[in-house]
């Protein structure tokens, strides 16, 4: 069938209007020697469209037997895994190009000279990731098609960036690696946004706040300005010593007065900025206290506020749109698999035969827990023709959090062991092994408190030894036991009891190694240190993970269940956002390396390489010795970054940059506080609120968290999460949007 034959007619029992003449239909008019390669090309496109479904993907894309193959090829784990290397292995090299981090230390005092790879190394590497994305931008126009291609933005901006990076890539190898700047280092980050949809929405989510941010985000700079025109004219330095102090210091002049109330509004420097003034007049402190409540206390929340009700109604957009596209994709596998069932001479209707969805299903790349779970439900229906909605019923169970089973327990015959069994795999016993735990923590922390004033050469380890074999002997027991209670596929089913077990074999192995090295414990036991850590010093670290057993005692209460569900959730779905983060993170650190590399220098003619503390300014860079926060390499970069980003201290960066570069280095920070600190931070926030609002409101339904919250409730997805208020797609809708469908012709 060609590709740009109708898939869908009025031979399934429409009118057949709107619909060319003479063209064939996927099933029920399909005879001949041809009519089994027809079905199964049907059986393939519902395949494909359930599949988009599932992922959320758009259904416009080619349909013809071949486009298919090369779709399903594309998205199927093996080649979503390379390119997903291919993007980590170019944006990762950033660590290695010139300047390389290839260090111990980024401290400049420090620091010896890096090792930087020769021309054409990274070079040959990054080449090599541009075409296998030139590759990837060629199988993504072929499969939508050209008329496609010119209106999605995101594919033109792909090969733009494709085009300049390599030209910039030529124009490297002609000056021989020696160019002052490589612009396409900037645009490596847009390769990890195209590829992932949640990211894309996030970003449109972001376009769209920013109206309603850049309100509030003038009203913060009027409030700034008034106040830094009030502290100007109110610290003259005119009539005593306090306020001449406090005008040399933070006003001495319109930038210096702007820069001090903004660190203000971030707290990092309070109460620094008030205590010259403050210390000669109490007066003065209501200048700051004023300044604090309406900037900090209010303004900056009603950012918040405004963030998270903004974001949070284009995200529902968002999401509303994806669900429109997993109900598209299930009713266009509908229509290819409907047909018309005939009894004794008499049309029964139109539908979907049960065994052609199982047909189907059996190729459908998913998750057997909900693989299995919908095959159910479709057998439940027998032979009787499913309806379309009838079919997105069945398709509603991808919808719900699964409950994951476990193994059934051992049989045993015994009555011992059938008592034994119970008493060993009762909820007690594991409130028993966290007893046990806090134990271990507690003797550690003692010794550890016993022994912080003695020299490791003097510390006697005999009592800590005979402890650690007690404790890591309960252990073996504890697991050995639990294998007995609930089989080892019943214990491996729970993912608490692999990660204690595996603690547990770790413990064994360093306990067995330690005294096979040592000896067994005795009276003046001291392990000597071999290399960084002696085995001994493992074993006390590994001791430290038995902490996390005790969070197994989260899902037993209820507000705490929610709490961590909610933690969970975040861990699970903080791709789009975390991405996002690593986007920013990476064009900021790349434009930090470009304009401060090199500008922190270590003042000469010292020795020691350290300045005298006591001759710098209290709270100075030099001064608190943050001479490793630099943008000499691009892992120092996002360290600094990082610093700046928690706002501790960030006017301490202010000041150095300013010294060492120039007044207008302060661009950069306070640019890279509103991007971080103030939207991506809020933004994190307002996922956090919706997160923890949703569970919160679903509380009465929290039993099924009362057992393991591992094992028991399966966390959601970003689109699950927000599945209870969106709304369903109307029907006229769906089959409207099948009409314009450029690979498929649905006509009614």
């Amino acid at each position: 069938m060609a590709e740009s034959d109708p898939l869908l007619s009025g031979a399934r029992g429409g009118s057949g209007r709107d619909c060319r003449a003479g063209l064939p239909a996927c099933r029920g008019v399909l005879v001949g020697p041809g009519a089994k390669a027809g079905w199964d090309l049907c059986f393939d496109q519902a395949v494909v469209f359930i599949e988009d479904a599932i992922q959320y993907r758009s259904i416009n894309h080619r349909m013809d037997a071949r486009s298919m193959w090369l779709y399903r090829w594309y998205y199927s784990d093996t080649c979503q895994w390379i390119l997903s290397f291919i993007i980590f292995s170019i944006l990762s090299l950033a660590f290695i190009e010139t300047p390389s981090s290839f260090t111990s230390t980024s401290d400049v005092r420090y620091r010896m000279a890096p090792w930087n790879p020769p021309c054409g190394l990274t070079e040959g590497i990054e080449v090599c990731c541009l075409l296998v994305f030139v590759a990837d931008l060629s199988v993504k126009s072929y499969l939508v098609g050209w008329v496609q291609f010119r209106k999605n933005l995101w594919l033109l901006g792909y090969l733009l960036v494709l085009i300049v990076s390599l030209t910039d890539w030529t124009v490297s190898l002609s000056l021989v690696c020696q160019e002052p700047l490589r612009i396409r280092r900037l645009l490596r980050p847009f390769f990890l946004l195209q590829n992932s949809s949640m990211m894309k929405k996030t970003l449109k989510c972001i376009r769209w706040s920013l109206p309603e941010m850049a309100s509030v985000v003038l009203l913060l700079a009027l409030h700034l300005c008034v106040f830094t025109m009030l502290g100007m004219l109110l610290f003259t330095g005119e009539k005593d010593d306090g306020q001449d102090r406090e005008r040399l210091t933070y006003f001495r002049n319109l930038p210096e007065a702007l820069t001090s109330l903004l660190v203000l509004l971030t707290t990092a420097n309070n109460p620094d900025v008030m205590v010259p003034a403050y210390s000669k007049n109490r007066a003065y402190a209501v200048f700051f206290i004023v300044f604090t409540l309406i900037g900090s206390l209010f303004l900056m929340n009603l950012l918040t506020a405004i963030i998270y009700n903004q974001f949070r109604g284009y995200l529902m957009k968002s999401l509303q749109a994806s669900l429109f596209r997993k109900r598209l994709g299930t009713r266009a596998a509908y229509e290819v698999l409907s047909s018309t069932a005939e009894g004794d001479g008499q049309p029964q209707g139109v539908g979907v035969k049960p065994q052609d969805l199982l047909q189907v299903l059996q190729k459908v790349q998913m998750d057997s827990t909900y693989k299995q779970a919908i095959m159910e439900k479709v057998r439940s229906y027998g032979d009787s023709l499913l309806s379309a909605d009838e079919f997105q019923k069945i398709f509603n169970e991808l919808d719900k959090r699964m409950t994951k089973e476990h193994p059934p327990r051992p049989q045993y015959q015994s009555p011992f062991l059938q008592s034994a069994q119970f008493l060993f795999g009762h909820l007690y016993f594991d409130y028993l092994g966290n007893l046990i735990v806090l134990a271990n923590l507690v003797s550690i922390c003692a010794f550890l408190v016993i022994d912080a004033d003695v020299v490791p050469r003097n510390r006697d380890d005999f009592v800590l030894g005979i402890l650690n074999c007690v404790f890591v002997l309960y252990y073996l027991v504890e697991m050995l036991l639990k294998v007995f209670a609930l089989g080892l596929s019943g214990y491996l089913s729970y993912p608490s009891n692999v990660f204690d077990g595996l603690v547990t074999v770790i413990l064994l192995v360093l306990e067995l190694s330690t005294l096979a090295v040592y000896r067994f414990p005795h009276p003046g036991w001291k392990p000597e240190m071999q290399g960084l850590l002696s085995l001994w010093d493992m074993l006390r670290l590994a001791n430290m993970l038995i902490v996390f057993r005790f969070l197994r005692i989260v899902p037993s209460m209820k507000l705490m269940a929610v709490v961590a569900s909610t933690i969970l959730d975040l861990i699970k779905n903080m791709r789009a956002f975390g991405g996002i983060l690593v986007v920013v993170y990476y064009v900021f650190a790349i434009i930090g390396i470009n304009l401060f590399r090199g500008v922190i220098v270590v003042p000469p003619g010292n020795g020691s390489l350290a300045p005298d503390n006591g001759s710098l300014a209290c709270g100075s860079y030099e001064q608190l010795e943050y001479w490793a926060n630099n943008f000499d390499d691009f892992a120092a970069a996002l360290v600094t970054l990082w610093n700046v980003m928690v706002v501790n201290n960030w006017q301490v960066f202010l000041d150095a940059y300013r010294r060492y570069s120039g007044p207008w280095s302060k661009i950069y920070f306070v640019l890279w506080w509103l991007v971080s600190s103030v939207i991506w931070v809020n933004l994190f926030l307002a996922l956090i609120l919706e997160n923890f609002l949703h569970k919160w409101d679903r509380r009465g339904h929290l039993q099924s968290v009362s057992g393991d919250l591992e094992t028991t409730y399966e966390m959601s997805t970003v689109e699950l999460l927000f599945r209870d208020i969106l709304e369903e797609p109307a029907e006229e809708e769906l089959v409207e949007k099948l009409k314009r469908h450029p690979h498929v012709q649905l006509c009614r």
